[in-house]
C-alpha cells in the first residue's frame, strides 16, 4: 500500500508540473469596472456562470463556467475573472 501512495504521489508532481511547458492561454484582460466587481460578486456568493454574463462572454465559456461551479473551488477562480473581466481563456481541450 505504501509502494502504490508513493508512486501516485509521484505521479501526480509529475503531471502537475505539465501545463507549465504547454502554450499559454490565458486570454485578454479587460479594464475592473463597477459592472465587473458586481460580476466577480454574482460569480462568488451565487454561481459562477452568472458573472460571465454579466460580462458578455462568448457563451462557450458561460457555459464552461456554470459547469465548473460544480466544484466549489472552481467559484474563486471564475470570481477572478470576472473581476478583470478576461475576455478568451481557456476552452477546446486547453484547460
Amino acid at each position: 500500500m505504501k509502494r502504490f501512495l508513493v508512486t501516485a504521489l509521484f505521479i501526480t508532481f509529475l503531471a502537475s508540473s505539465a501545463p507549465a511547458f504547454s502554450k499559454p492561454t490565458e486570454g485578454t484582460p479587460g479594464k475592473v469596472s463597477g459592472r465587473s466587481v458586481g460580476a466577480a460578486a454574482l460569480s462568488l456568493i451565487v454561481w459562477p456562470g452568472i458573472g460571465q454574463v454579466v460580462n458578455d462572454n462568448p457563451k462557450d465559456k458561460n457555459i464552461t463556467h456554470a459547469l465548473l461551479g460544480l466544484t466549489g473551488i472552481f467559484r474563486f477562480w471564475s470570481c477572478y475573472d470576472a473581476l478583470v473581466d478576461r475576455k478568451g481563456g481557456v476552452w477546446h481541450s486547453r484547460i
